[in-house]
């Protein structure tokens, strides 16, 4: 399964491959629960992208991001509503990562 078809299926995918963190992104930073020390979003390495389009819907675009604090190793998941459907300042940041997909 190297082109996942679903959102699902990219999550499933990444899981598998120790992308084991489902991050959050709050104020900026990467987070994965309200104790945890905050990877800045402009620090984060992609190391995975997966971007998928509603085919009838514009409101059904999604991304998925397989995503490692460079501080702390840690590997994680981010999945959003893309376009039209996505809040503006997540969006934001959302699209300074996927500029940053495959430079790091």
């Amino acid at each position: 399964m190297n082109d996942p078809e679903t959102v699902v299926d990219a999550l499933r995918l990444l899981r598998a491959d120790g992308y084991e963190i489902e991050f959050q992104l709050i104020d900026g930073h990467l987070q994965c629960n309200a104790d945890d020390q905050a990877c800045p979003a402009s620090d984060a390495v992609v190391e995975r992208l997966y971007r998928f389009e509603g085919a009838s819907d514009p409101g059904d675009e999604m991304v998925v991001f397989g995503l490692r604090d460079p501080v702390s190793g840690r590997r994680g998941v981010l999945a959003s509503a893309y376009g039209m459907a996505a809040d503006p300042d997540l969006l934001e940041h959302l699209n300074g990562l996927s500029s940053r997909f495959g430079t790091a």
